[in-house]
């Protein structure tokens, strides 16, 4: 028995000099310690044995077992150390290589838009406020001369929340809270861009999109006034020869009220498929504050004129840029998103 442990410790340092894997070591393990190994079968002649030595020899397999597992961490460890120095070769980085290019995003159409449009009338000495995107129905109709049996009510499909809370359908309720703030002060000059929300959608609209009020309140401010600011929005906007015109209509918070045409971006005003061969884009509403808005406001109408105007940032982009179908502003897509790369308003 004694050379039968001496022999297996043999076996196991010459196996084990041999391995040159994990599984090889584990093989090893299993074929000399294993509970069918070749200790096991040893251990079992130990009843043949006198009684006098089996304490020696079971000592002996003891230090046999504990060397053969002793050389079996010995070279799982010089395995490990090796696996180790391999990687570090074969995944050695060159620090000196120029980095991989990462991509990069780019600001969103809108985006651009609106900070050209910041740029324009900060130009011509507007302040730029925001106000709450959840407003009450006194700011978003009554204040605005739509009191709750008016039917300009049906003209906006609005999201409530309770009777008297709502998703504000138009940035116009910030015409009175800049008014209440700054009253009875003049001159006023501001804008109000801000995401509105209304139950539609389609090609053309969508339930929630991104307005910009322009409010102006001072003495004297005519029709005139009104005309100039916007024409010299839509030349900066879309260049400098565009023309605007303005046609009669009917909102409750403007008295007289018109919808501003831009002449046409794409045919300059020859006619076109884009402008229905008329040469003329529609772009906003606008008119001169109704005085019971004014006097909402905190000014007095009698002594006070002021303009207001609305337009919608989703129609402007799709009219700068040539998109046809407002949704592709709102997809994520990257193929569109990723030709804006670059651009800066």
């Amino acid at each position: 028995m004694e050379e039968r442990l001496a022999a297996l410790l043999a076996t196991a340092r010459q196996r084990l000099a041999a391995a040159r894997s994990e599984d090889e070591v584990r093989q090893v393990q299993v074929d000399l310690l294993g509970r069918k190994g070749e200790l096991t079968a040893i251990l079992r002649g130990m009843g043949a044995l006198a009684e006098s030595e089996r304490p020696r020899l079971g000592k002996l397999a003891n230090e046999t077992r504990e060397a053969v597992e002793a050389l079996v961490a010995g070279k799982q460890a010089e395995l490990a150390r090796g696996a180790l120095d391999r990687r570090l070769v074969e995944e050695a980085i060159d620090v000196t290589l120029p980095g991989k290019p990462l991509p990069s995003g780019s600001l969103h159409p809108i985006t651009l838009v609106l900070e050209e449009l910041k740029d324009v009338f900060l130009g011509m000495g507007y302040d730029i406020a925001e106000g709450p995107e959840v407003e009450t129905d006194w700011y978003n109709f009554e204040a605005l001369n739509i009191p709750k049996d008016h039917p300009a009510r049906e003209m906006q499909d609005t999201f409530f929340i309770t009777d008297e809370i709502l998703l504000r359908t138009h940035t116009s309720p910030m015409q009175i809270r800049y008014m209440q703030r700054v009253a009875p002060e003049v001159p006023l000059r501001a804008v109000f861009p801000g995401h509105v929300y209304r139950r539609d959608e389609d090609a053309t609209h969508s339930p929630m999109f991104t307005q910009l009020e322009i409010l102006a309140v001072d003495r004297n401010i005519s029709m005139g006034d009104l005309k100039g600011t916007l024409l010299t929005f839509a030349r900066q906007l879309f260049g400098p020869d565009r023309q605007i015109r303005l046609r009669p209509s009917y909102f409750p918070f403007t008295e007289p009220s018109a919808e501003v045409d831009v002449s046409c971006i794409f045919c300059n005003g020859a006619g076109c498929r884009a402008c229905k061969g008329t040469g003329w884009l529609e772009i906003l509403g606008a008119g001169m504050v109704h005085p019971r808005v004014l006097a909402t406001g905190g000014y007095d109408p009698e002594k006070y004129s002021g303009f207001a105007a609305g337009l919608g940032l989703e129609r402007i982009t799709m009219l700068k840029y040539g998109f046809s179908d407002m949704r592709d502003l709102f997809t994520n897509d990257l193929r569109v998103l990723s030709q804006f790369k670059g651009v800066r308003a």
